[in-house]
């Protein structure tokens, strides 16, 4: 739409990309609309359209294609990378309506010629991310700042029909054959994503036997069933399509309290990669391969940086706890996806605590937009540690600086290691952001969690705000795992680093994901805790894997041959 910010910004398709038929070394988890393959941004006034156009020929690497709109995690990152800058850089947008450019086809979900050729490993991960994908426009609506609507111009089948599922609300075209549908049972022996069911169970509260019934017919429900089952919201002829749209999108747009004030542009994040480093402006990794393990430092600068909401947002994405927190997000997508055998992560924050306590007074001092979606985006990105298939240690030894924001890090950690001596004065420090700033998957502070048994500890942990404290008080308020002193120090964390990466790393993906949500169930730990079980098992049978599983004959003449065997 001419005239527009977004549009002069983003709308750039007019010559179709070069594909290379390389296979690429390495995915990259950043990108820019002026360089999707798959997605059309366009932003007028208060409404912004995401438009789905999967380039057939333009999937993660070689040996499919993305027929009907289907998706693989090129799409996916695209995806991501739009829901971003619509929060940061489009505040002016309160709609979002997600559609199709191809006729009676909204989204044919997941590709199955790329399932079929992946790695159990890259399956699981990819399914994590496309739900953590949905979480985020689900988590952009709590919030406060976006409605979105899945104006469905044709039939959404398993993950398309999940993206829908995840806006606000669904409006379908009444064409006579357009259909929502779950048609991974019957057709590939696997299941929607596990955030489907869940958001159809949870979300929508679809009775269990129409639930039941939705799943097992691969050609879907259409209609008026889909409204009366709750699969969708409405319905609109195709002769009225445009206009219903613009009534639905101006219906949710309402509901937003408008933002005022410019977007900030995000730059992209830079990683130089040379040999076992990763190194970005305040992120690095160091793998040591022999112990399977990877090391994970976070340096904070030297100077506090801004200190109000203006001065934050003059900094954009510069601010440099954005920017820290953006890089230690690509870092694990690209530790999950690039470094399967890498099993633990130590983590070190050093720097000067008082650094990120003086972050952290602006974060809980000010209403200001950008600051609060900074906060929403740390939020995601702990709970991103925390659906990480790895184990993580917190290492807290001299010159660290686990304070505010970078206690919630340390608490994320499964465990916590403590150097206990004077001499190395190591120091932690508790602000605000421990009172609800960033909550966990299940509803809880990750303090509340901890200390599920014991709730007075919390009031005992939050009454040292905006203070610092040594590493003896820190253990004294339960805060540490393990806290040696500094003749057991190495021998310990050395012994605690051969431990784990002798255990079985199935054995502990499952523990994890079992242990880390602990408390209340919701349906965002439901949909991670069912993805670790239920994708790890059935993605790994031969009734759906095996060389005459379901998705390797799907789209051949071979029918499926099934163990027939209850489990």
């Amino acid at each position: 739409m001419p005239g527009t910010r977004c549009s002069e910004k983003y709308i750039s398709h007019a010559k179709e990309p070069v594909i290379s038929t390389a296979p690429s070394p390495r995915t990259s988890f950043q990108t820019h609309p002026t360089r999707y393959k798959h997605w059309r941004l366009r932003c007028e006034g208060e409404l912004a359209t995401l438009t789905m156009a999967v380039q057939a020929s333009g999937g993660e690497r070689p040996g499919y294609e993305l027929k009907l709109n289907s998706y693989d995690l090129s799409v996916d990152i695209e995806l991501a990378d739009a829901a971003q800058r619509l929060v940061f850089e489009h505040p002016e947008v309160r709609c979002v309506v997600l559609t199709g450019a191809l006729e009676r086809v909204f989204c044919a979900g997941a590709n199955i010629g790329m399932l079929a050729t992946s790695t159990h490993a890259f399956k699981v991960n990819f399914c994590k991310y496309t739900n953590e994908t949905r979480l985020y426009l689900e988590d952009a609506s709590a919030c406060g700042g976006k409605r979105f609507l899945a104006a469905l111009n044709g039939t959404a089948s398993g993950g398309g029909y999940e993206l829908a599922l995840a806006c606000d609300r669904i409006l379908l075209v009444d064409d006579r054959s357009s259909a929502v549908s779950f048609p991974e049972l019957p057709l590939l022996g696997v299941l929607p994503g596990t955030g489907g069911l869940t958001r159809v169970s949870d979300k929508r509260k679809v009775r269990k036997d129409r639930a039941d019934v939705f799943a097992s017919v691969a050609e879907g429900v259409k209609g008026k069933r889909a409204v009366e089952w709750n699969l969708v919201d409405a319905l609109a002829p195709l002769s009225k399509w445009k206009e219903e749209v613009a009534r639905h999108a101006a219906e949710l747009a309402r509901e937003v309290v408008p933002r005022t004030g410019k977007g900030v542009e995000l730059a992209s994040v830079e990683c130089a990669r040379e040999g076992e480093h990763w190194k970005y402006t305040h992120v690095a990794v160091a793998f040591e391969r022999a112990v399977r393990t990877a090391r994970l430092t976070l340096t904070l600068p030297s100077q506090t940086g801004p200190k109000d909401a203006a001065a934050a947002r003059a900094a954009g994405s510069g601010w440099w706890l954005f920017q820290l927190f953006r890089e230690l997000d690509d870092a694990l997508v690209n530790l999950r996806f690039h470094e399967p055998e890498i099993g633990l992560v130590l983590v070190r924050v050093v720097g000067d605590p008082a650094v990120a306590l003086a972050a952290d007074a602006v974060l809980t001092s000010t209403s200001d937009w950008f600051v609060r979606e900074v906060a929403h985006y740390v939020k995601r990105v702990l709970k991103r540690v925390e659906n990480t298939a790895k184990s993580f240690y917190a290492v807290a030894d001299a010159g660290s600086a686990f304070a505010g924001t970078f206690l919630e890090l340390f608490l994320a950690c499964d465990r916590s290691y403590l150097l206990a001596d004077d001499a190395a004065r190591v120091t932690l420090g508790v602000s605000g952001v421990h009172a609800g700033l960033y909550p966990m998957a299940n509803g809880l502070t990750r303090l509340q969690t901890r200390f599920l048994a014991e709730p007075r500890r919390v009031q005992d942990v939050l009454a040292h705000a905006g203070r610092t404290f040594e590493a003896s008080t820190a253990d004294e308020l339960g805060l540490a795992t393990f806290a040696p002193d500094a003749l057991d120090w190495d021998d310990e964390l050395r012994l605690a680093v051969e431990e784990r990466a002798s255990f079985s790393p199935d054995a502990l993906t499952g523990m994890e994901q079992n242990v880390r949500p602990c408390g209340p169930e919701t349906m965002e730990t439901k949909i991670f805790g069912r993805l670790s079980a239920w994708q790890n098992w059935i993605f790994q049978r031969p009734n759906a894997v095996g060389e005459k599983g379901a998705l390797k004959c799907y789209g051949t003449p071979l029918r499926p041959e099934f163990d027939f065997r209850r489990t």
